[in-house]
This record gives structure tokens, sequence and C-alpha cells, in this order.
């Protein structure tokens, strides 16, 4: 018997096959909002129907409409009890958690204060900071006089201080840029534009790692950490293969006093950066599926399962306290075969001083861990595995534009 329908989006994000089989799996009949004209690896599932709205990158009134209209034609035609809406990248989270709901339906995402932190990179530094994690040096630009006045101490990173804005009509996402001397520099500044307010740190050389929990009433349960092994784009993109380890003992309070003092509820990830010296320091917080939930769920680590449960019970994840697996390999075919060509390509700035060279790229490759699994393999959803590494290959080589 159906448990629930729970509305699952954009059908686009890294983790929505995951997600989706997830809640498969636990008995909830599953909806995917898609941006239109814009085919996923989503669509091809046979445990899921995509159903397309206007993206809010192109006009964010239109989207809200349509995601509106979508909610109404469910409520009518819903087999179970409770309606979830759950928000799978930061666009959906913007637009779920401004969207008016009936009472049919609960959100299984951040909202109010939540949604801002979640969407807010400045908001999560400071939070992050009076939690005790170590946090990046950092200054805030909002025009190109700001940034470029600046007292100079290369390299640098510029990022927007924000996940997604709003920019006229539409969200803006926004790159990064590294800058290694005052040349990259000013080449950044003149493409950011002034769009929107960016957040300037130092560039620190190191290796990415994420710390994983569902925060309930009675504390963080299902404890979990990843290191990235690789990068799809040594630059500095999502990675292709990471693998799991134990929570770092240290990190441990102050990530609790964080989302605690957050009130957060439901899954979450904390985004780190260790370097070269050992220290970790915090780069954001995720308040979404994350891309490596391939490498939770083999660990037995349904969290969109057990989100969507405390959505609807936020009593019934007290007793989860599965921890994660150390050793793990999880690898991304399509990022991983886009590696070896990000690396011919080169650096794209002088501060990365230790780019790897083509040929280690392609052996690290060709080296397979016993006991490692693939992202978004499903026996029986083929479909959605092999469409999955050819989108990868069509988004990274076209790159969709707004």
């Amino acid at each position: 018997m159906m448990k629930a329908t729970v509305l699952v989006g954009f059908a686009e994000a890294l983790a929505a096959p995951e997600v989706v089989w997830s809640l498969v799996d636990e008995g909830f009949r599953v909806v995917a909002f898609a941006r239109r004209g814009r085919r996923s690896a989503l669509h091809y599932s046979r445990h899921v129907v995509c159903r397309e709205i206007t993206p809010p990158e192109v006009d964010n009134q239109a989207a809200f409409s349509d995601l509106r209209a979508l909610l109404v034609s469910l409520s009518g035609s819903a087999n179970g009890d409770q309606r979830i809406l759950f928000p799978l990248d930061d666009a959906a989270v913007w637009l779920c958690s401004r969207v008016p709901l009936d009472k049919d339906w609960t959100l299984a995402g951040p909202c109010g204060d939540n949604a801002d932190l979640a969407l807010d990179k400045s908001m999560q530094i400071r939070a992050a900071s009076d939690a005790g994690l170590n946090v990046p040096e950092t200054r805030l630009a909002v025009t190109s006089s700001d940034l470029l006045d600046m007292e100079e101490s290369f390299p640098l990173m510029l990022k927007p201080a924000k996940s997604v804005s709003l920019v006229g009509d539409g969200l803006y996402k926004g790159p990064g840029w590294i800058c290694g001397n005052r040349e990259e520099l000013e080449r950044g500044a003149l493409k950011w534009a002034n769009l929107v307010p960016l957040l300037v740190q130092p560039f620190i050389l190191g290796t990415g790692e994420g710390i994983f929990g569902l925060a309930t009433p009675g504390g963080i349960r299902a404890w979990s950490a990843h290191r990235r092994l690789r990068m799809m784009n040594p630059h500095g993109s999502g990675s292709s293969a990471c693998i799991s380890q134990a929570v770092p003992e240290e990190l441990r309070s102050p990530v609790e006093r964080l989302i605690t003092r957050a009130g957060w509820r439901g899954l979450f990830m904390i985004e780190l950066l260790r370097d070269h010296s050992g220290t970790a320091w915090f780069m954001e917080l995720n308040g979404r599926p994350w891309g490596s939930m391939a490498l939770a769920r083999r660990q037995g680590l349904e969290y969109p399962a057990w989100h969507v449960t405390l959505a609807i019970d936020t009593q019934s994840c007290i007793g989860v306290d599965r921890i994660g697996a150390a050793g793990l390999v999880c690898r991304h075919l399509g990022r991983e075969l886009m590696h070896p060509l990000f690396v011919l390509r080169g650096p794209k700035s002088k501060a990365l001083s230790d780019w790897p060279s083509f040929w280690k790229a392609i052996g690290d490759l060709v080296r397979v861990r016993r006991g490692g699994a693939l992202y978004n393999w499903r026996k029986d959803d083929p479909k959605v595995f092999v469409s999955d590494c050819y989108y990868t290959f069509r988004d990274q080589v076209l790159k969709p534009k707004r």
C-alpha cells in the first residue's frame, strides 16, 4: 500500500535517481518536476513520472505558477493520505520554500530562516564560525571597486554569496573564479559584471570532505562522512569518485552545534576542505540531497526516505542510529570519463600549481577497487545509468546556458 505521494525536483539534480529509488523502495509514490525543454536521466526511469515546469532561471513567476498548478493537480489524483514536496537542488529549495502550500501538502525541505541559511553562504559562514568550525577569512564584494580595491593576497577564491539569486526575472547561480594574480582578478571582475554579491576568500589547496546526517528532535542520527578521491574538473567541481570514512571526532561537536542552533530538521551536508597541514575548513552547508547520495545508499543509509518519513511524523526517525561504514568507493562513470579531458585541457589559473598529469589521471581511472560501486546504477532501471552518462557529457560539452 502506498504510504504517500512525494513530488521531487528538479529532475536534473545529480542525486535525483538515487533519491527516487530510496523513496520507491520505501513504498512512496513519486512524481518529479523537471525544467521544461531539458531532458535528464530521470525521464527514462520506470519508477517515476516527470512533469515539466518553466525553468525558474528563465521566468521565476511562471515557474511559481506552473509548480502551483502541478500541486493542485496532484492533490486531486494522489493515492496516499500524505502529499510531500521535496526539493532536490538549490533552485528547488528557493522555489519550494516560497510557493504557498495547501493544508494537504507538507514541505520536506528548509523553509523560513532555514531556507535563508541553506541558500546564503554569508549566513552559513557566521553560523559555522559561532559553532567552532574553522572558517577562511571572508570578505564581501558588491561592486567591482569593492573587489579591485581590496588588499590583495593571492591566490583568491571568488564565489557568489548566495547559492541562487534573483536577477531580473530569473534565478542566477553564477560561477566561481580562482585568481592567482592581479590579471586573473581583473578578468574575473569583468566576467562577474557586479551581477550578485561575491565572497572573497583565500584559495586553499586541499581535499574535499563531507559530513552528513539526519537532524531529528532527538538529535542528529545516521552520521556518515566521505572524502573526495577525484573531482571531475581538478579546477574545482563536484567529485567523480569518493570514499566513505568515519566522521572526524574533532568535527562532530561543532557540526552538531551548527545544526542544533539553526533548529534544522531532516538531512544535511557540511562541505569541508582539508588543507595539506590537516586543518579542515568549512565551505558550505547543503540543505538538500547531495551529489554523492549513491555512496550513502550503498552503505544502507536511506537519507531521502528517512527525511520524508521525518517530515510526515517528527517522532518516526528517533531510532535511526545507523553509522556509515568506512572504505567504500563510489564512482560516477560519466564524470570519471570527463576527468581526463579536463586534465588534458589544463589549469585556468596560475594558482593551481599541483595539476595532475594526463597519464596519471588515466591510471587512476582504470584502477578499480574491489567492492566499489557506481552512481545511479540500478538493475531494474538501466536506462537511467546510460542516459546519465550521456547527459553528463552533453551538459559539460554544450554547457546549457540561461
